[in-house]
């Protein structure tokens, strides 16, 4: 936790500049645990300047010696998986078996698909005209990562830009900063040479901002609220930057009723409320055929209520608190928003779980009767609550789901092959989950319209850190 003081600048952890700070507070128990220095722009300028100085040189290291350093990365990666786990439960209130075994999980899994993806890039081409395309990193990054997902979105930034060769400054959520100050230390292990990485705490509209308005980066990569997304986008406007955004969502899961409807309704309430709710992609539109709707109701409402909510270090909870009270008042918000709309509470309400009086935990919440124009429907919510619409056709089906400003992802429950592949290629977002199957490691992952442009993960994560030269008369 000493290092938790300082940021991590030019190969050293160093005080930071800036004087102001926040507390880190446990959101199960509301308790504080420490004290966060939150940086300004003299802080981002230091960590700028190291980047740029050490781009010179890591720049030109080879694919084999940028392929050692992400090995050595996840030999000390894995010898500090419990150290992460630990970590964003204590941070975000993350159960701790949800921890283990997704939010730690991803940051072996996504180094394994960027170690793949660097071994296949290739980074000299030659065209047909007999021209030659080379690929070189892009320069210095900045990257702004949020507090859901804390780990495996710093993995998805971090190390493409350093498998590319480029050299980055990190700003990850000022209210997760545990398990980035140990992924620091991890890449800090690695031996990356000084400037390589850098890291400031801070708050977006003050150290994100100089990240984005900064001359000397050249990227900005940015996962978050679609809100704060254009603010990045048009801060960098005036340095034209290279921007990559992952933002919100509103997914649907379309349900038929030729699916296994005790299966898959089960995966569908789960997976909507999986990380306590608190994910861009989960399916939170629960689009449901007419004809089974009673059914798919009735088994909704079981799963929800049978979900465990509860102490993030017991291993059979499944669902922890919300990461602040500040997101606990906006759900409920929205919870009273849903009644006001005429939604019918099949489950859930306002309120804390009975015997949770103490942390920001919520009641796995669920809609139904609504239909699409209500804003429960329409709006991220970011808590567990899920909203149920009928739908009488398959046409009707994909109109709900595409009528939306969001396409992150997008869920269909069928046991028809051949429909799934129809409505697939009908609808509006950045992946299609059929049946309960989940993005794999290496496997791109990004949004269309409002959720974000640019993919995170594997080789197209790479190539977002990537410019492209050509080069002519030198075959």
């Amino acid at each position: 936790m000493e290092n938790l003081t300082k940021f991590y600048i030019n190969g050293e952890w160093v005080a930071p500049i800036s004087s102001d700070s926040m507390p880190i507070l446990n959101p199960a128990t509301e308790e504080q645990i420490g004290t966060l220095p939150l940086g300004n722009k003299a802080d981002v300028d230091l960590a700028v300047s190291a980047a740029k100085s050490a781009f010179e040189s890591f720049s030109q290291t080879s694919k084999a010696d940028r392929l050692d350093l992400l090995k050595k990365v996840k030999e000390l990666t894995e010898s500090r998986f419990e150290d992460l786990a630990q970590a964003m439960l204590t941070e975000m209130g993350t159960p701790i078996t949800f921890s283990r075994d997704s939010q730690t999980d991803a940051a072996i899994g996504h180094l394994n698909g960027f170690i793949e993806a660097l071994e296949q890039l290739e980074d000299q081409i030659i065209l047909p005209s007999g021209d030659i395309l080379v690929r070189e990193p892009i320069g210095v990054c900045g990257l702004i990562t949020p507090w859901n997902w804390p780990v495996n979105q710093v993995v998805l930034k971090v190390l493409p830009a350093l498998a590319t060769g480029c050299c980055c400054i990190l700003k990850p959520s000022e209210h997760t900063p545990l398990s980035a100050m140990i992924y620091a230390e991890i890449l800090h292990g690695a031996g990356y040479p000084a400037g390589v990485f850098n890291l400031v705490n801070g708050k977006g509209p003050v150290v994100g901002s100089a990240m984005s308005q900064h001359p000397d980066i050249q990227m900005m990569s940015f996962t978050g609220s679609t809100r704060a997304g254009t603010t990045v986008v048009r801060e960098s406007a005036e340095t034209v930057k290279r921007v990559t955004l992952e933002l919100g969502g509103k997914s649907p899961n379309i349900v038929f009723a030729d699916c296994e409807l005790e299966e898959r309704v089960a995966y569908s309430v789960k997976e909507c409320m999986s990380n306590t709710g608190q994910s861009c992609d989960a399916p939170t539109r629960l689009l449901v055929e007419q004809s089974c709707y009673d059914s798919v109701l009735e088994i909704a409402k079981s799963v929800a209520e049978n979900l465990i909510v509860g102490d993030p270090n017991d291993e059979s909870t499944e669902i922890g608190p919300l990461f602040d009270k500040i997101q606990f008042d906006r759900v409920q918000t929205m919870i009273q928003l849903g009644i006001t709309e005429g939604c019918r509470l099949l489950t859930g309400g306002l309120g804390k779980p009975n015997g949770l009086d103490v942390g920001w935990f919520v009641k796995p919440t669920i809609f139904c009767d609504a239909n699409n124009d209500m804003r429960v429907a329409r709006e991220e919510i970011f808590g567990p609550v899920l909203v149920v619409i009928p739908f009488q056709s398959e046409s009707e089906a994909i109109e709900i789901a595409n009528d939306t400003p969001y396409g992150l992802a997008s869920f269909i429950q069928t046991g028809d092959s051949q429909r799934a592949k129809r409505i697939a290629k009908k609808l509006r977002a950045g992946s299609v989950h059929l049946n309960g199957a989940a993005v794999e490691y290496g496997t791109p992952f990004g949004g269309y319209k409002q959720s974000g442009n640019g993919r995170e993960g594997g080789l197209m994560g790479l190539e977002d850190y990537l410019e492209t030269k050509s080069l002519h008369g030198f075959n």
